[in-house]
């Protein structure tokens, strides 16, 4: 049944990602990407199978991970002109330092809660702000049977290589931003770096959710069973998206008067 779930719950969130990138655009898509979809689940799944306190304990390595996806996102974007592979490796070994930097810190959560936010309201500074319009390509029929298979294959080996690298390294590892990845690769290939740049941005102003619900994680898995922690968690990082949603809209409305 966990196999099951694996398989279906994160690529159905995926799914709802890129329909939502197709409807909106790509930086609301970019935001809802900012949220735990990928990494939620995968410490739902880690609590069941390995218990609370290895859950609580990976929520350090997600904390490290939101201000090393932060620089990911700043880096991709300054490189994104020079074509998708460039941006990818260039952000990704940014991802790798940071995330090894602050591990190596062993910092508390709540010093780890800080400097993500400090990284985000950074990247917000760095990321191109401007809309830009891009046109819209007829996506081939593997599109989404691809991003949803990359994504299970994800989650499923991330589980399963837990117990093995512990959990501080699992919650690195969940946190990777594979979702926005998929979502920013797949722009930029079918439309242009711009269209990636945008996602990314979304996916930064998402960022304060994901970091307030494994803040949030930290503090409750210990103290309360698990649907509180989580509904709580889930709770709180809700309220703070529906916030960045209002301030990302906000602009657009302010523009078109």
């Amino acid at each position: 049944m966990d196999l099951v779930f694996k398989l279906v719950i994160t690529p159905l969130l995926l799914l709802a990602a890129t329909l939502a990138v197709r409807r909106w655009g790509e930086a609301i898509g970019g935001l809802l990407v900012g949220l735990p979809l990928t990494s939620g689940p995968i410490s739902v799944f880690l609590a069941l199978e390995h218990g609370s306190a290895f859950a609580a304990q990976a929520t350090a390595g997600s904390l490290v991970a939101t201000a090393a996806q932060a620089a990911f996102c700043v880096v991709y974007c300054k490189l994104a002109t020079r074509g998708w592979p460039t941006a990818f490796a260039g952000a990704g070994a940014t991802f790798s330092l940071v995330a090894g930097f602050l591990q190596w810190s062993a910092l508390p959560q709540r010093g780890l809660f800080l400097i993500a936010l400090l990284a985000i309201a950074l990247a917000l500074n760095l990321i191109p702000s401007e809309a830009v319009r891009t046109g819209r390509l007829a996506t081939p029929r593997w599109d989404l049977p691809s991003r949803m298979a990359l994504i299970a294959g994800l989650v499923v080996g991330v589980t399963l290589f837990a117990p093995y690298v512990g959990p501080k390294a699992s919650g690195v590892i969940a946190s990777f931003p594979f979702m926005a990845i998929i979502l920013a690769v797949f722009s930029h290939r079918m439309i242009g770096h711009a269209a990636a740049q945008q996602v990314l941005r979304g996916m930064v102003t998402g960022l304060p959710a994901f970091a307030t619900f494994f803040y949030v994680l930290s503090l409750a898995l210990m103290r309360l069973d698990l649907p509180a922690a989580y509904g709580g968690a889930i709770l709180c990082a809700l309220a703070i998206q529906a916030i960045s949603l209002y301030r990302m809209r906000l602009p657009v409305a302010l523009s078109t008067k």
